[in-house]
């Protein structure tokens, strides 16, 4: 199967995650496998990997990716907020955790999985096909306000939200909305030309939340990351990749919230608390792609890369 994902920022995430030879990660977003790939490569030659993903596709193109390593690597079909299961065989924890969230390239350029406009598609955009509601579900079934609320807080489409749910009212009320194009065409539309943006399709906000929303990922988000800190060993490092900026905000508050010692009042002359760090922020601000790489991968653009390490 053809390699079409690009990892991002592969050098700063292994060096976040202070891969060393002999040591046991997960990739819990494998995608095609690119970070993997070069976790394996900086551990070799001893180094261990389970790689997890929902997505069928991605699990196939990883195996072929990672099949020189042979019984280095694991890949299991599972979602990132079922990473105790992955591990279940090494109940002392694990060495390093990578997420990299957000849609993948293969997605994106696969036309029936519908993640993108370039090309007219079902309106479907499931991470894991077996999951039964798409976005056709949502965008033909919600009422006004909750779609207007999915784009305003998941696409950042503040000015336009309402306006874009209820032209998508109306046009389903003509027939079922099943298409990509079509979708896209409504959201640009819904927007006043001399108000859409220069550098984006007018729909890009409005299929950004969409994704989001029936894919969950911003709960998911919320539950994965302390069972990926629970999964690490004293020593261990998390490293997350996000894309979108209420994600690094999640990733971001739960660090610093884990970072946190006592909290007992200033007056306090003792701590009564009893409340101790759980990590230390490996990066105290997102680190992001350099130049160059944004030149060769326009996707890095918007990438921002947070770990910790936790403590003992």
């Amino acid at each position: 199967m053809e390699i079409l994902h690009v990892p991002i920022m592969v050098e700063e995430v292994l060096q976040c995650l202070d891969v060393k030879p002999g040591g046991l990660y997960i990739d819990a977003t494998l995608g095609d496998g690119g970070h993997a790939e070069a976790i394996l490569e900086r551990s070799s030659p001893s180094g261990t990997l389970i790689g997890m993903d929902k997505d069928q596709e991605a699990i196939m193109a990883a195996g072929e990716r990672l099949a020189r390593f042979q019984s280095r690597a694991k890949i299991k079909k599972l979602d990132f907020i079922n990473i105790k299961e992955a591990v279940s065989s090494a109940p002392e924890g694990v060495d390093g955790i990578l997420m990299d969230l957000g849609v993948s390239t293969r997605q994106l350029l696969t036309v029936e999985r519908g993640f993108s406009f370039s090309s007219d598609g079902p309106l479907d955009m499931r991470m894991d096909r077996s999951q039964k509601i798409t976005v056709s579900d949502l965008v033909n079934t919600l009422p006004q306000k909750e779609l207007a609320a999915i784009i305003k807080n998941y696409g950042e489409e503040k000015r336009w939200a309402k306006r874009i749910s209820f032209r998508i009212i109306e046009e389903r009320e003509k027939s079922p909305i099943t298409a990509t194009r079509r979708l896209a065409d409504i959201v640009s539309d819904a927007i006043p030309r001399q108000f859409r943006p220069d550098r984006i399709h007018p729909a890009t906000k409005t299929f950004q939340a969409l994704r989001i929303a029936v894919n969950g990922e911003i709960g998911l988000l919320e539950k994965a990351l302390p069972g990926a800190l629970d999964m690490l060993k004293p020593g261990g490092r998390l490293a997350v990749i996000s894309f979108h900026s209420l994600e690094d905000r999640i990733v971001k508050q739960f660090f610093v919230e884990k970072e946190r010692g006592c909290v007992c009042p200033p007056k306090i002359p003792q701590c009564a608390c009893g409340r101790k760090p759980v990590l230390k922020r490996i990066t105290r601000k997102a680190v992001c792609a350099g130049e160059e790489e944004v030149r060769r991968n326009p996707r890095s653009r918007s990438a921002k890369l947070r770990a910790a390490e936790k403590l003992a």
